[in-house]
């Protein structure tokens, strides 16, 4: 039976998260958590999570199969998208691989880690931070509309975060167009993972990246945006 495990302050929920994996906690299994004080993001980046002011939290899946997780970050940002929508006075965006913004500002992010055993998935353990509350405007960071309580927001994202890692296969047509309608980088020119302008994604969730003649994909690197030619 998926339990939800609440702790005031822990280093990070992917942490507990992995452990309770490890002791054979089932699919739906949550740990949230009121402030980590060692929340990551990609790359070893650290992702500030303090005590009250957002989502932090990790949804523990095992996928009967791998077909999905390729994308699987793309459908989650995506399903979480849709569910914070309602809390913010602007549409929610999306930057690939992982990350959620608003008015170019960054609103939440995802990390996937997966663990294996003889080239057989185990499980994923889905780590998510939302900022609920406002951050300090010199953080450059957004946060959902003043007065939104956590647990308003929790139950549908819970829920579309199942949802998204229930999902197989390759990213649709309607999944690529919905992520197009959200996509901050599209069209935009960038320096990383090469010099070029966006071009959107694939269905396999390549970064396109338009060059001088031809279409680069990436399947890992950073985003990062150049100066406007």
């Amino acid at each position: 039976m998926p339990r939800v495990l609440i702790f005031d302050s822990t280093t990070s929920t992917l942490d507990i998260a992995h452990e309770e994996a490890a002791a054979g906690a089932p699919a739906g299994t949550v740990v949230i958590a009121n402030e980590q004080t060692a929340g990551r993001g990609r790359g070893g980046n650290s992702w500030s999570s303090p005590a009250g002011a957002g989502i932090w939290m990790t949804l523990l899946e095992r996928p009967a199969e791998t077909s999905g997780l390729e994308v699987l970050s793309l459908r989650v940002g995506m399903a979480a998208a849709r569910s914070l929508d309602s809390f913010a006075e602007e549409p929610v965006r999306l930057k690939w691989p992982n990350d959620i913004y608003l008015d170019d500002r960054k609103l939440a992010g995802t990390l996937v880690e997966a663990r294996w055993r003889d080239q057989s998935l185990e499980y994923v353990a889905i780590g998510f931070g939302v900022n609920v509350e406002q951050p300090p405007e010199k953080s450059g960071r957004a946060g959902l509309d003043h007065g939104t309580r956590r647990l308003d927001v929790l139950g549908g994202l819970v829920a579309g975060m199942r949802e998204a890692a229930a999902a197989t296969g390759s990213l649709t047509p309607s999944e690529i167009e919905e992520f197009a309608a959200r996509d901050i980088a599209r069209g935009r020119h960038c320096t990383e993972p090469a010099r070029g302008r966006v071009a959107g994604i694939s269905a396999r969730g390549e970064l396109l990246v338009a060059l001088a003649d031809t279409v680069a994909r990436f399947r890992s690197g950073s985003l990062v945006f150049g100066e406007e030619q």
